[in-house]
């Protein structure tokens, strides 16, 4: 089978290209094309005729919800897995119902993707192989995507349930995006990078490497106090 072409849509540029790296990190994967907002995206669909498309749903212009339900609309022959920072179970099962192979919460690892861009190569091995299917084939292909939603959907209840008081999602999640762009940084680096505070990223950086999200490292310079550099797992 030849390389899946994927058109991304995401509004936040260090984001795209976060996720870029990752689905061309997967063997079998390609980036098409990229888009900043669902309206560029829808056009782009038209025009490059991707396999997948790997779509925000918070986005200006045209957010990922109305792009659904546009793709499907007009039958365009194209899937799509969903990125969100949204773990209310409204948004949820607007999406699911709109027919997305996967949705994945932000913020995410490379092993979350890389999971279900494999799993999603495998359906389209089996797609392009069968003419016709089995219950069992059926169900080895369902099941395996259901038993991915059920789990992605218990990973949202609990980060929801254990997020400390005063600390904002769309905040740790450009955290741990800026930390996978880079090859380290300090606190002070992440503030910069992030457009917040230094003692904000501090708490989020702590946070963060409790939860073993990320890893810390001390550094030690010639003159002065050690500085803490924090790295994606």
């Amino acid at each position: 089978m030849e390389h899946l072409r994927v058109l991304l849509i995401e509004d936040d540029p260090m984001v795209r290209e976060v996720n870029r790296l990752f689905i061309e990190k997967v063997a079998g994967f390609e980036v098409v094309g990229q888009a900043s907002n669902g309206v560029d995206g829808l056009a782009q669909i038209g025009i490059l005729k991707p396999d997948l498309v790997f779509m925000d749903i918070f986005m200006p212009e045209q957010d990922g919800i109305m792009s659904l339900h546009k793709i499907r609309e007009l039958k365009l022959p194209v899937d799509v897995i969903t990125v969100t920072a949204a773990n209310d179970m409204k948004t949820v099962q607007e999406i699911l119902h709109l027919g997305v192979f996967d949705y994945i919460m932000k913020p995410f690892s490379f092993e979350r993707v890389q999971g279900t861009l494999e799993n999603y190569a495998r359906f389209k091995r089996r797609m392009q192989k069968e003419q016709q299917l089995t219950q069992v084939e059926l169900d080895q292909l369902f099941h395996y995507h259901d038993a991915h939603v059920k789990a992605n959907q218990e990973t949202a209840t609990k980060q929801l349930k254990d997020l400390p008081k005063g600390f904002n999602r769309a905040t740790l999640e450009k955290v741990v995006h800026y930390l996978q762009s880079v090859e380290g940084a300090s606190a002070e680096e992440v503030a910069s990078g992030v457009g917040i505070a230094r003692v904000t990223a501090r708490r989020y950086l702590d946070y963060l490497e409790k939860q073993a999200e990320i890893t810390m490292d001390v550094h030690y310079g010639g003159i002065g106090r050690p500085v803490n550099y924090y790295f994606s797992k």
